[in-house]
């Protein structure tokens, strides 16, 4: 199964505490994770067509609020719709077992011990500062974690967070996570 864990940077303007619209945000990088090749890469906006094919040929995306989020803004450039390919969002699985959300930041430090690196309104203002190599690490840093959580959460069947200091386990169900699906990887939405 070919896997693609990804995560997008954006520029929000106007931020706010609360909701954020996709529909006001600019997309900066993707950053992403090829199981077929175990490689970490990114693309600037400008870069988008040369991933087309890799996510065309995936078999599952895997991100963290990327139903919410990511996957909606990156549909806004891609000239199929990514909601064809099938997808897993790890915040919708904690929130499936533990009724909330928790940021992948506390998720990453309760689980794999390390957290992030930033935080997006930093990667905001390294864009506007044209710090993009700034901007690419951090968004790969945030691939990596997702990445690990999710090869965690299969091996263990749950992931750690903090509740008034104390870990916790929440228990995830991986069962469907790998399974082959009944249609070919290639989605065609885009007739490659």
């Amino acid at each position: 199964m070919r896997a693609i864990t990804f995560d997008i940077e954006a520029i929000v303007p106007n931020f706010t505490r609360g909701r954020l619209d996709v529909n006001e945000m600019d997309l900066t990088v993707v950053g992403i994770h090829d199981s077929s090749t175990g490689e970490y890469s990114s693309f600037l906006k400008e870069e988008l067509p040369k991933l087309w094919t890799i996510l065309e040929n995936a078999d599952m995306l895997i991100g963290f609020n990327s139903d919410t989020f990511d996957i909606p803004l990156l549909n806004r450039y891609y000239p199929g719709d990514l909601t064809k390919i099938r997808s897993l969002d790890l915040l919708s699985e904690v929130y499936k077992t533990l009724g909330r959300r928790i940021r992948l930041d506390l998720l990453a430090q309760a689980t794999l011990g390390r957290g992030k690196s930033g935080d997006g309104g930093k990667a905001n203002v390294w864009w506007q500062e044209g710090k993009y190599d700034l901007v690419r690490e951090y968004c790969i840093e945030d691939v990596r974690l997702t990445r690990e959580l999710y090869d965690y959460a299969l091996k263990n069947g749950h992931l750690k967070y903090k509740d008034l200091n104390k870990k916790k386990d929440i228990q995830i169900d991986t069962s469907g996570w790998e399974a082959a699906q009944l249609a070919p990887s290639l989605t065609h939405t885009l007739g490659i």
